[in-house]
């Protein structure tokens, strides 16, 4: 799952993407390097990013989901927590919602039950603007398990089919470096519930705390997590760096034929 954020404050490509052509562009060219799905988001939710009104957020994704429908069939994710967001997305082509929220905005869980897609419920302690203020779990993986279950009861109570509900433990969203890693070695513990896991770890902190590398120079700590994550039993990665990712993926999967 390639990243596409549409924003100018993103953490790691804020700013890079300020029209809807290049959005697009650059889009198209994530799917050549062999993207399966593509994230499209309007708001930052790094660590205390600033709020996005509606309409602002609807500016700016719906004529680049639009752009890209003129020219690719390629599954689109939208990465929001407002119920109106959600809609207008999904009626101009985004085929799944991929939530930070897991649905807890106003609204959010009748407008996607209605909508009949994908849902990607992701675990945050607090809010984008608190969550790194002093994270704290009795057991992380436990914690953010009972949380997605929660959610996930919340879903079907709503309509939202069993099938249609995705896991994202929210890596970097209100934990600590030593939670992200416990976090990394607890993927088999979500998909052992048999939904699938949808993980986002590409460029994070989390790299950077143990390699001391900047946000720019964490490829190869990316690509390690990513191997890791899919060791663990992780069936989609978003991530910022396609093509080196894929290859990444090829060999692992090749590996796999022969390590069974």
């Amino acid at each position: 799952m390639a990243i596409v954020n549409v924003t100018p404050d993103s953490f790691s490509d804020g700013g890079q993407f300020d029209s809807v052509q290049e959005a697009v562009e650059r889009a198209l060219r994530y799917v050549e390097e062999g993207a399966d799905w593509l994230d499209i988001g309007g708001e930052s939710t790094r660590p205390g990013a600033a709020a996005v009104d509606v309409n602002e957020e609807l500016e700016r994704v719906i004529p680049v989901i639009e752009g890209i429908r003129q020219h690719s069939s390629v599954p689109i994710s939208i990465d929001t927590s407002k119920a109106q967001v959600m809609q207008a997305a999904v009626e101009s082509g985004a085929t799944m919602i991929n939530d930070v929220c897991a649905l807890q905005q106003p609204g959010a869980l009748d407008v996607a039950a209605k909508l009949q897609v994908p849902i990607c419920l992701m675990h945050m302690q607090g809010t984008p603007r608190t969550m790194q203020q002093n994270p704290h779990y009795n057991n992380v993986v436990e914690d953010v398990l009972h949380f997605l279950d929660t959610r996930k009861q919340a879903c079907i109570e709503a309509g939202i089919a069993l099938d249609d509900i995705l896991f994202d433990p929210g890596y970097g969203f209100g934990k600590s470096v030593s939670h992200n890693y416990s976090l990394v070695a607890g993927i088999a513990s979500l998909a052992a519930t048999g939904h699938k896991v949808l993980v986002g770890m590409s460029r994070k902190s989390m790299i950077g705390a143990v390699t001391g590398r900047p946000v720019e120079d964490r490829l190869a700590g990316s690509i390690v997590l990513a191997t890791l994550a899919m060791q663990n039993g992780a069936h989609i990665l978003r991530v910022h760096d396609v093509k080196e990712t894929v290859d990444a993926v090829k060999i692992f999967q090749t590996y796999q034929q022969y390590a069974n």
